[in-house]
């Protein structure tokens, strides 16, 4: 086992530098609560509420139109997104 001694006060600094980033690390916990993942939407749900295939949500993925979070081979998207681009299928489907 190996020890590791320091001054008192290069301790101090260093717990007081710990708990400054957990306080951090519970704020940005408690900030981002609201965004879990559960309320994204799959592909799948984007397709059928938008009625379009999957090669066109790729295509408007792709062009930068609808955002997206990719999580390993899963791609979601957020409702405020998918509905905001609504008008811009109308238009493109009433062509």
């Amino acid at each position: 086992m190996e020890v590791v001694t320091m001054e008192k006060k290069a301790f101090d600094l260093m717990m007081a530098r710990y708990d400054a980033l957990v306080k951090k690390v519970e704020l940005l916990k408690h900030k981002a609560n609201g965004k879990r993942l559960n309320k994204w939407l799959t592909g799948h749900e984007v397709c059928q509420q938008l009625r379009i295939s999957q090669r066109t949500l790729q295509k408007l993925r792709d062009r930068r139109f609808l955002g997206h979070t990719q999580i390993g081979r899963q791609f979601y998207y957020c409702p405020e997104e998918v509905k905001a681009i609504v008008p811009l299928i109308a238009r493109i489907k009433s062509v």
